[in-house]
This record gives C-alpha cells, structure tokens and sequence, in this order.
C-alpha cells in the first residue's frame, strides 16, 4: 500500500509544478490555490508513505520521480525541449530510484 501511496504523491507534486508553471509568480489566484492544495495532497500521501519507507529514501525516491515526471509533461505539454542531456539525467535518477529499491528500504 506504501507503494500507492507514494505513487500518488508523486502525481500530486508533478501537478504542483505544472500548476505553479501557471501560477505566474502566485499572481493568479486560481492556479495558486491548484499549487497549494496539490502540494498538501501531495505532502499527505507522502506522510502516508513514510509510515513504511525509510524516510531519506521515501523522500528521494518521491523527489527523484516527481521531477522526472515533470520534465516529461513539460516536454509533452509546455514545449520545453527535451535533449539528449535531460534523457541522461532521467536515466541516471532512475538508476538512482532503482538502487533505492534494491537496498531493501521498504
């Protein structure tokens, strides 16, 4: 269950990031309120997580996720660019995410 859980706050915090791309500086109240509320949601479910993962790993690995997942949607839908770099870095953070899992954390 730890694993949905953390599975959820990772969608919650890739939201934060999209929405607090919209939230132009927390000028628009709007997608202010989506930032904040999805980032507590987020915080939540990871809290959740956390009462079987160790705590550093529970947190790297919902990090680590999180950012992949927000590159890709703002690859997929803010046309940022995608480079041969970035795809690098993604695969050395899923090696990372992998390696954490491997150590037996949860």
């Amino acid at each position: 269950m730890s694993w949905l859980y953390l599975g959820i706050a990772v969608i919650f915090e890739v939201a934060v990031g999209l929405f607090a791309s919209k939230a132009n500086g927390f000028t628009r109240l709007w997608w202010t309120i989506a930032t904040l509320v999805s980032g507590a949601i987020a915080t939540f479910f990871l809290s959740l997580a956390l009462l079987t993962f160790d705590v550093g790993v529970g947190y790297a690995i919902w990090t680590s996720v999180a950012g992949v997942g927000i590159v890709i949607v703002g690859a997929l839908f803010l046309d940022q660019r995608l480079n041969w770099r970035k795809a690098l870095g993604i695969l050395i953070v899923i090696g990372g995410v992998v390696g954490l899992q491997l150590s037996g954390a949860a």
